[in-house]
């Protein structure tokens, strides 16, 4: 079969380039692995709850936001509904317990008020944040810092730069090895307007953009897992995928123009591409290295955490040990009764992920593929089930009647992250934003294979994917017409 384009993966870099080359005409195929589109941006359903897997916040819409443009194009505002969450964060480490508001100005206010002695340094914080782009444009030619010497050079309180850094984990796992360019850019859409949650869970948002695919004439065939990228000559000129659904395992293969990748980079290198190709692109990305994976605690509450007087959204725990920046990543290390971690409270917005009465929740924390390779089934139940205990006790001693809320629990690792997106080590980030950190491999790759990941050049998170998807069909609509 003759295609325009072929995508590689569902998540929502291929979904969004999927949506909009085919709204543009253009006849695409996308092929997805699992049962369902999204990657991480999926939900599933324990009895009458739906539990979301990767969406705990993302950034804007707002007016600068470059999603704004793309829900507008490709009919999303009438598919889903964005629900505004009402803070920031709320940050508890034994010593402070703080509620960062969103809004900057009310932010900057509540945090000079606790630390009068940094109003400078939380100044020269925020104008960092919310100017990103002018910044960048100053620091272009000379070498990057990274967060936590930004940090350092400005701030002296550390537990200030604690509460600024509570949401680290969305980005990644030590301030001192964060790209500042990254974040700043990252950081300033949370803070340049609200964020919001996809109603009914990321899974409505996947698939309202496989909607706009197939509605436009477009294919997507789940529970087809690519094996190879077919060469004519020196050009990418296809793919041969295995149509697993239904337990058959036939080979298939298609053909098509242009290949776009929604897949990890070092899965293209060691799996997709044929011989020296792959060999080339693997001693290209040599130096990136995956960034950390994620656990997460489902939990399914008979009343939700609301009613048991809860009164937040998202709830960063750390643990009274993680003293100062430093502390983080050996935290991250450490066993699972000390690790900091997020508490999300889905009842706090009308998520219409629960019954009426009921709720759904999670707790997140940084992990690796690594603390998980290597135990028998057995053994990995058990530990999971020992990581589930310990979390809803720490939770219980946060949010008293946490425990006699709990009706359901469910743990998923950085093992379970890896054999639903295919990504290496279960990063959900792809590459870690290291300060210097080269994109040199995009350019290497033959002119008909796009990148639309969070291994590309826009990096991890819905809006990274989203953009990394949305610029890649531009790109190739502008190119080829």
């Amino acid at each position: 079969m003759k295609y325009d384009v072929i995508i590689i993966g569902g998540g929502l870099g291929g979904l969004t380039a999927g949506a909009k080359l085919a709204k543009e005409g253009k006849k695409a195929l996308l092929l997805e692995q699992h049962d369902r589109p999204g990657g991480c941006a999926t939900t599933f359903r324990r009895k009458d709850l739906t539990l979301e897997v990767g969406l705990h916040e993302m950034d804007g819409p707002h007016a600068k936001d470059l999603k704004v443009r793309i829900f507008r194009d490709l009919g999303l505002n009438d598919r889903v509904t964005l629900l505004g969450l009402p803070e920031f964060y709320r940050f508890v480490n034994g010593r402070q317990d703080v509620v960062v508001p969103h809004d900057p100005d009310q932010a900057q206010q509540r945090l000079n008020k606790l630390f009068p002695a940094e109003e400078k340094g939380i100044k020269t914080y925020f104008d960092h944040v919310l100017n990103s782009r002018k910044i960048l444009a100053e620091a272009a030619g000379k070498p990057e810092k990274s967060v936590g010497d930004f940090l350092d050079e400005h701030i002296g309180n550390e537990d200030l730069k604690l509460i600024l850094l509570g949401n680290l984990g969305y980005f990644h796992d030590d301030p001192y090895s964060l790209s500042l360019n990254y974040y700043l850019v990252a950081q300033g859409s949370y803070y340049g307007g609200n964020a919001s949650y996809v109603k009914g869970g990321s899974q409505n948002l996947s698939n309202a953009l496989m909607a706009v695919i197939e509605e436009n004439g477009g294919t997507v065939k789940l529970n087809c897992l690519c094996r190879e990228i077919i060469f004519e000559g020196s050009l990418p000129a296809g793919v041969r995928y295995e149509e697993s659904g239904g337990g058959s395992g036939s080979i298939v293969t298609a053909n098509a123009a242009q290949i776009i990748v929604n897949a990890s980079v070092p899965g293209l290198a060691r799996e997709l591409l044929p011989g020296e190709r792959g060999k080339i692109l693997a001693e290209k990305i040599r130096d990136n290295k995956p960034g950390a994976s994620l656990l997460t605690v489902y939990f399914g509450f008979r009343r939700s955490l609301k009613e048991t007087g809860n009164r937040y959204y998202s709830t960063f725990v750390f643990d009274p040990s993680v003293r100062a920046q430093k502390d983080i990543i050996k935290n991250n290390h450490e066993g699972f009764e000390t690790r900091c971690f997020t508490l999300v409270d889905y009842s706090q917005l009308d998520s219409a992920l629960a019954p009426e009465g009921k709720g759904v929740g999670a707790v997140c924390c940084i992990d690796y593929a690594s603390e998980w390779e290597g135990a028998d089934r057995q053994s990995y139940l058990k530990k999971k089930e020992r990581v589930a205990e310990i979390f809803t006790a720490r939770c219980d001693k946060i949010i008293p009647g946490f425990k006699d809320a709990v009706e359901y629990v469910e743990v998923g690792t950085p093992l379970t992250v890896r054999r639903y997106t295919l990504n290496p080590e279960g990063a959900v980030y792809g590459f870690a934003q290291n300060p210097g950190k080269s994109t040199a491999y995009l350019s290497a790759l033959p002119d008909n294979i796009h990148i639309a990941s969070a291994w590309g050049k826009f990096g991890g998170g819905f809006s990274g994917s989203i953009y990394s998807g949305y610029m890649t069909a531009m790109d190739i609509l502008r190119k080829r017409g």
